[in-house]
């Protein structure tokens, strides 16, 4: 159990390379001998099992060492990044933390302890089971966010089983499911994580030539922004030869575009959320939204046109939220799909559906229809409540320049007309600058 059989694996590549951080590369040999150095500081600092540790930090040589000594030693982790340090002191407290581990830019670390002791029954049930926790706070995109906390002896099983090797880039944050399922996924089978400094779009893809990158896991929001910037022209991306996207649903006209500018890659559609883990999945096509998803140690089912999942890594529960299992133990996912066969097509959260008078429209529909107009940078759709239809469809919508407000809304309604249902067309659009995704690179659709 725990991470000797990554330790394991590290040993086969002990000279190959393990991380890369600020264009400088780390191997196997010395993240071994890191973890060496950490499992004695953590028992010099008396850090007991079971112990809630708030790890503090970003995609780092030592961020990934302190992680792996922390669940070897039974830790419960509560990784935070500077993308939620505006509500750092409320997710302290919502975890319990009672140390802080901070690893600052410099890649040096801090431990100092928090007058608390962390009661929470789920932490009984870890500590009773001997085994390490994890807790993932949700983006909180649409409401407040809830901490969904893992025994973190599933969610590694999962990697157990040897796969490809590859050069990845650490895209997603350290402190998001997808962020950590990159990272272990890349150790596991003795691949390189490239870290990134900023991720923008030129940053990211500079780092893709530079060292040689073969997988990319991001998210639609980003992709388009590559799209938008014309990055992809800039920097040479022949060494690539996967992207995984997922988070939100990808707007249909968005992948088709990314797939004529990088032919030869292979665009794959992935599924997961904080409170399951990631799936295993397979696009139909690399320009299609129909994927399979599963794998050994998920099931799926539909109800009332619903996903719903069973897992071996689900978590164990909310730390601040009632339970979203079923009584027969399925995680109700919100998310609405259709059904071929074998695959399934993700049609967006049912929370973010707009219901016109009975009709149901998701809000990514409208915007890849809105994407194809002249001129549009980006586009949220979202809905309001009307006393007539109880909702309506509004967009707002960033201009690549300048344009007259009412000549634009007049061509945004005519184009939408000739391409989407009258219930579909919005009926109200507003011209924004401000950016209209997260620091997680996720489109916000809570409009103020």
């Amino acid at each position: 159990m725990g991470i000797e059989f990554l330790c394991d694996v590290f040993r086969q590549h002990a000279d190959d390379e393990a991380v890369v951080w600020k264009g400088r590369s780390y191997t196997y040999g010395w993240l071994l001998q890191e973890l060496d150095q950490w499992r004695a500081r953590l028992e010099r600092e008396h850090i007991a099992r079971g112990t809630v540790a708030m790890l503090e930090a970003d995609f780092s040589p030592n961020a990934v060492a302190m992680f792996l000594a922390l669940a070897e030693r039974g830790c419960i982790l509560v990784p935070l990044t500077e993308a939620v340090q505006g509500k750092r002191d409320e997710f302290i407290e919502i975890a319990e933390g009672e140390i802080s581990v901070l690893i600052d830019g410099d890649d040096n670390a801090a431990i100092r302890p928090f007058d608390r002791r962390a009661d929470h029954p789920i932490y009984d049930r870890l500590r009773e089971m001997d085994h390490p926790g994890l807790v993932l706070f949700s983006s909180g995109s649409t409401g407040k966010s809830k901490a969904a906390v893992h025994d973190l002896e599933p969610l590694l099983d999962k990697f157990r089983v040897p796969r490809k090797k590859l050069r990845s880039i650490s895209f997603l944050l350290y402190d998001h499911i997808g962020g950590i399922n990159t990272m272990l996924y890349t150790l596991a089978n003795g691949g390189c994580l490239v870290t990134v400094e900023q991720r923008s779009p030129d940053a990211v893809l500079k780092a893709i030539e530079r060292h040689r990158v073969e997988l990319l896991p991001t998210s639609p929001t980003f992709v388009n922004l590559i799209l938008l910037s014309e990055a992809h022209k800039r920097w040479d991306l022949s060494s690539l030869t996967t992207v995984t996207y997922g988070t939100e649903p990808m707007p249909e006209s968005t992948l088709k575009r990314f797939c004529e500018v990088v032919p030869h890659v292979r665009l794959q559609q992935t599924y997961g959320l904080s409170e399951i883990g990631i799936m295993r999945s397979k696009s139909r096509s690399s320009d299609s939204l129909w994927v399979k998803i599963g794998g050994e140690g998920f099931e799926t089912r539909i109800v009332d046109g619903l996903l719903e999942i069973k897992a071996k890594s689900a978590m164990l529960g909310y730390l601040n939220a009632p339970s979203p299992f079923s009584e027969d133990g399925w995680f109700m996912t919100g998310d609405a799909v259709e059904q071929d066969g074998e695959f399934l097509k993700i049609l967006g959260r049912r929370s973010e559906m707009i219901n016109v008078g009975g009709e149901k429209v998701f809000p990514a529909e409208v915007e890849s229809v809105i994407q194809q107009l002249d001129n549009v940078a980006d586009v949220t759709v979202h809905g309001q409540k009307n006393p007539i239809t109880g909702q309506i469809v509004c967009a707002r919508v960033t201009l690549q320049q300048p344009e007259e407000p009412r000549q634009f809304t007049r061509r945004l309604k005519s184009f939408c007309r000739e391409r989407l249902a009258p219930f579909k067309v919005p009926v109200k659009t507003m011209l924004v600058d401000d950016a209209q995704h997260s620091s997680r690179f996720k489109r916000m659709r809570r409009v103020g």
